[in-house]
């Protein structure tokens, strides 16, 4: 069967995600604290780093989201809320695909 090999590829895969998430998502975080520090000193951030700082905005605001449903359902898989919602918030989707892949277990 050809789908035999698709868990040892999924797990490399949600590893890699892991560690190239969370660097980019203390990133984004910087970038904004800078953008914040920019216009409460009345400078502005490089526009070259406009495309970087929209980009920003969306993950983080996905990831918060992603964040608030970890929370949510954290407890019914004996998980402390706080921490997989942290967690959740820098990893992604993938520490939510496996909340629920532990669920559906």
């Amino acid at each position: 069967m050809i789908f035999k090999d698709i868990k040892p590829i999924k797990q490399k895969l949600f590893t890699i995600i892991k560690f190239i998430s969370i660097p980019l998502i203390t990133s984004a975080i910087g970038l904004e604290l800078w953008n914040i520090q920019t216009v409460t000193t009345n400078s502005q951030l490089p526009t070259i780093l406009t495309p970087a700082l929209i980009l920003a905005h969306i993950a983080l605001s996905a990831h918060f989201v992603e964040g608030i449903i970890a929370a949510f359902y954290a407890p019914a898989q004996n998980h402390n809320p706080i921490k997989y919602a942290i967690y959740t918030f820098f990893v992604g989707t993938v520490a939510l695909l496996e909340l629920w892949e532990n669920r559906n277990n």
